[in-house]
């Protein structure tokens, strides 16, 4: 793989940088992300005609990513990475691959929950873990909460990832801080006497895994859902498939949904550092927001930015408010529950 510069003629970004003449910049910033959306491509063309900086980007898986960054060590041309998910941002971290970065515009505009308290990534999107069912096998008043996905009432009727992925392990370690070890480590007991089968695929598989009708009752990120709507997504395209789903967003009543983030943040020896500040800067204005949200159907962190009308339909909902450093903080004492256990 190789950088690309991003070339693509679009109308100026003046007011959407709110940008004196005078601030424009030049140079380059370069980007390794996990991201693969196509709506990405107006990101970065926008923050090049609006600075004068060429975006260079590497994409890969970020596990890819973060081992290509430590393989480089102080020679790496990487200004930021761009991936998903807080508790892999924490492994990121613990490989000193971010460094810390001071800035008003980020802190002002991006909850405090949702960002690293000495600013070593920044959340720009969210997704919340909610609970999907079929509507004609269960009531959505026993599944109000995560906890209710242990009651044996549910018994051979849950689909689940398997507990190493990183979507479950985070889950796991939000359920810690919430109860404590020996409450979250009954209510992974509970949840795996309650599966429908041994945990396989993503999250598409396990909405899949309802529609036809092989569990009823499933964990899954929000954009995964929302997309259903959107895209050709093969088992979910039909709309009576998706009609068959239902959703609850858990925890109203208490902490609330449980939510990650899509992040980024400056690399430790960034060769650009200035301009991949500007570059994250820029990912906090309402229109950057737009995009960057819309690329994968997550919810912007911008207080008054709306979503896509996809996820617009899945409803509001109560986020917990949880500094995600937790998730990663605890991400060891899950895995280690999810062992003790025996969940696959």
């Amino acid at each position: 793989m190789r950088f690309a510069p991003m070339r693509l003629a679009t109308a100026a970004l003046a007011a959407l940088m709110a940008l004196p003449a005078a601030a424009q910049a030049e140079g380059e910033v370069n980007i390794y992300s996990s991201r693969h959306y196509d709506t990405d491509e107006r990101l970065y063309s926008d923050f090049e005609e609006a600075t004068g900086i060429t975006v260079n980007r590497i994409e890969d898986k970020a596990n890819v990513l973060i081992e290509r960054i430590k393989a480089e060590g102080a020679n790496s041309p990487a200004d930021i990475l761009l991936t998903v998910d807080a508790g892999r941002l924490y492994v990121a971290d613990q490989a000193g691959i971010f460094q810390p970065v001071q800035s008003g515009a980020l802190e002002e505009r991006i909850p405090a929950n949702l960002r690293h308290p000495d600013g070593h990534w920044f959340g720009f999107s969210t997704r919340g873990r909610a609970i999907f069912y079929d509507k004609a096998k269960v009531d959505p008043a026993d599944i109000q909460s995560y906890t209710d996905l242990a009651d044996p009432k549910l018994k051979g009727l849950i689909c689940t990832r398997s507990s190493s992925n990183i979507y479950m392990l985070s889950l796991m370690a939000a359920m810690v801080e919430r109860l404590g070890e020996e409450d979250a480590k009954a209510w992974a007991e509970g949840l795996w006497a309650n599966r429908a089968r041994d945990p396989e695929g993503g999250d598409t598989d396990q909405l899949r895994g309802i529609a036809s009708g092989q569990c009823a009752v499933a964990v899954a990120n929000t954009y995964y859902f929302a997309r259903a709507f959107t895209k050709d997504v093969r088992g979910l395209a039909n709309p009576d498939d998706t009609d068959r789903i239902g959703i609850v967003f858990p925890d109203q009543d208490g902490a609330g949904t449980h939510v990650n983030v899509s992040a980024g943040g400056v690399v430790a020896n960034a060769p650009n550092r200035e301009n991949a500040i500007k570059f994250l800067e820029y990912l906090a204005t309402d229109e950057a927001q737009k995009y960057f949200a819309d690329g994968n159907n997550e919810y912007p962190v911008v207080e008054g930015v709306e979503a896509s009308s996809a996820v617009e339909a899945l409803g509001d909902f109560k986020a917990d408010d949880m500094p995600l450093i937790k998730l990663g903080e605890n991400q060891a004492k899950a895995q280690a529950i999810y062992n003790e256990v025996g969940y696959q």
